[in-house]
């Protein structure tokens, strides 16, 4: 039911067109995230996603994630307040409506950071977002910068792992993405993203040049 209300919500506020950045942990979305940001701060906002795990060193709250229990988060999803939400290893992990709506007010294009579960419940609102799949070269590769990491327990890692395999699976669907970028060397990457959001970037200087 809250989706189909979400839709018409979304249908009614003007603002920039938004970006579902998705792809594998370790395939490198966070450092892409914010050099784009570095870059274009007047441009972009982050939808700062929920989650019920607990921070990682250096981690900040508001920041990178709105660190809640799982009482508060699922009273909020059975609230309706949450476009998507999901549960990996254990913790649950979620968009909610007001992260979007603060973003978009300021006349920003929202960055939303989700995983496939995520990407197949927008896929039925009207948010009409550019899905970007960001993916590491190869499963190995990800592997090694999973285990340099340090973060994860060998149990976390093969679940992260299976998990990836079954994202790179999906992005191979038929419209799954409009964009994606394979990140072998870190600049050529940030190029190909720069590249895919260029014209709703210029759209935003416009807009905001003249108002």
């Amino acid at each position: 039911m809250y989706m189909r209300y979400f839709s018409r919500l979304f249908s009614a506020m003007a603002g920039p067109r938004p970006v579902v950045l998705s792809g594998p942990s370790g395939a490198g979305k966070s450092t892409l995230l914010k050099k784009l940001m570095k870059e274009y701060d007047s441009i972009f906002g982050f939808s700062v996603s929920h989650t019920t795990r607990n921070p990682r060193p250096g981690e900040v709250n508001g920041r990178d994630y709105h660190y809640v229990t799982r009482e508060v988060m699922q009273a909020s999803i059975d609230n309706g307040e949450f476009i998507e939400s999901a549960e990996f290893s254990g913790n649950m992990y979620g968009t909610s409506k007001a992260a979007v709506q603060a973003v978009q007010a300021k006349n920003l294009i929202c960055i939303l950071d989700i995983d496939m579960q995520g990407v197949r419940n927008i896929k039925t609102t009207d948010l009409n977002p550019i899905y970007i799949s960001i993916q590491p070269p190869s499963m190995a590769v990800l592997e090694k910068r999973l285990r340099d990491r340090k973060t994860e327990s060998e149990e976390s890692l093969q679940k992260r792992l299976q998990a990836a395999q079954v994202e790179m699976e999906f992005s191979k669907e038929d419209g799954a993405f409009d964009v994606i970028i394979i990140n072998d060397n870190l600049e050529d990457a940030y190029g190909r993203l720069k590249q895919a959001l260029l014209e709703e970037i210029n759209n935003v200087k416009k807009t905001n040049s003249t108002s």
